[in-house]
């Protein structure tokens, strides 16, 4: 018998002595676009890979490359996926403009109020009737959203409308677009890592992003005010996505894709919102300590918010009308279901 036959014949003795360990093993790569210090990589990414890992009992291995180090830019991670150029995937859905048009409605003002773990949870409750025609030729393994977005004024404090008119504010997307347009201020795209720099050169007078941002970007060192809505509300949010090759997804044994649903189940979509909801209180307790000014705006105050805000819903339902999609039925179970989870959480 050959060296090399022999070899052959031992490894598939060990092989099947130890389950079949070697020949079912199965490798995948997730990409995505923050720092591995980032709290989505250390607290949300790798524990839920590190959980499915030890539930198939080392048939799954999940490698995680942060920083989009296996190359492209962040709105082409969708792509990335869906061509299997890798297996998973971490997105922000805006960031690939009009690919997730029915998920944008968690985004819109009114519908996130301060709740992560609600939102998250009508974001899985919504998916197989409402949200499945976003997802072509990828497997949605969990969808989640931040703690909201925020104010952050460089020099000015802002306590009503007419405190933005003018103002040159950074948005996260179109809906944070069409939200400053509403309020009277001026929309500037820019890349997150660069908010820092434009705001100490006054290319921009603000951002408009959560707090959990802070820490990383030193952003209480370029703004003197956070502010926010009463209870914790907001001016909408983001939207967030773990994707799955359609492909690689079929090919899984039916009992890997049972420990895959298992660990994104709506506890683990509760748990992300915690996870999200922590960080951002770290932030502002950063921004704080440093001396800045947090502003938590009153109920009345709010209102004279809330009114020009809602012209942002009423603009995306005859979007979505317009593209043959039901946008109010769409508009109307969000706040629905995100109302009930409040209630229970």
């Amino acid at each position: 018998m050959s060296f090399v036959r022999t070899l052959a014949t031992s490894a598939v003795a060990l092989a099947l002595a130890t389950g079949g360990a070697f020949a079912q093993e199965i490798q995948l790569k997730l990409h995505h676009f923050l720092s591995p210090k980032a709290p989505a990589h250390t607290q949300m990414l790798e524990p839920w890979a590190k959980k499915i890992e030890e539930a198939s009992e080392g048939r799954v291995k999940i490698e995680i490359f942060p920083a989009m180090t296996l190359g492209g830019k962040p709105p082409q991670l969708p792509r990335q996926a869906r061509d299997g150029v890798v297996d998973l995937v971490w997105i922000v859905n805006a960031y690939a403009a009009g690919a997730f048009p029915r998920t944008e409605v968690f985004e819109l003002p009114g519908v996130h109020r301060g709740d992560n773990a609600a939102v998250n949870k009508a974001m899985l409750a919504m998916y197989d009737e409402f949200l499945a025609e976003d997802f072509q030729g990828v497997v949605p393994m969990f969808q989640h959203v931040h703690q909201g977005q925020a104010i952050h004024m460089a020099s000015e404090e802002v306590r009503s409308p007419a405190d933005l008119a003018g103002k040159k504010i950074r948005i996260p997307s179109r809906t944070g677009s069409w939200v400053l347009e509403a309020l009277g201020a001026s929309p500037v795209q820019t890349a997150v890592g660069e908010i820092p720099v434009a705001l100490s050169k006054k290319v921009i007078d603000g951002a408009l992003i959560p707090w959990e941002i802070i820490p990383a970007l030193k952003i209480h060192e370029v703004t003197d005010y956070q502010i926010e809505g009463p209870s914790g509300k907001r001016f909408g949010t983001t939207s967030f996505s773990v994707l799955m090759n359609e492909a690689k997804w079929d090919s899984l044994p039916e009992d890997i894709q049972a420990i895959f649903r298992e660990a994104s189940d709506e506890a683990w979509h509760a748990e992300v919102g915690e996870v999200w909801a922590n960080a951002d209180a770290h932030g502002i307790e950063v921004a704080t300590g440093a001396g800045n000014t947090h502003i938590q705006l009153t109920d009345e105050e709010w209102a004279a918010f809330e009114e020009p805000m809602s012209t942002v819903v009423t603009r995306w339902i005859e979007e979505m009308n317009g593209q043959g999609i039901d946008g109010q039925a769409l508009y109307d179970k969000a706040v629905e279901l995100v109302g009930q989870n409040m209630q229970t959480n």
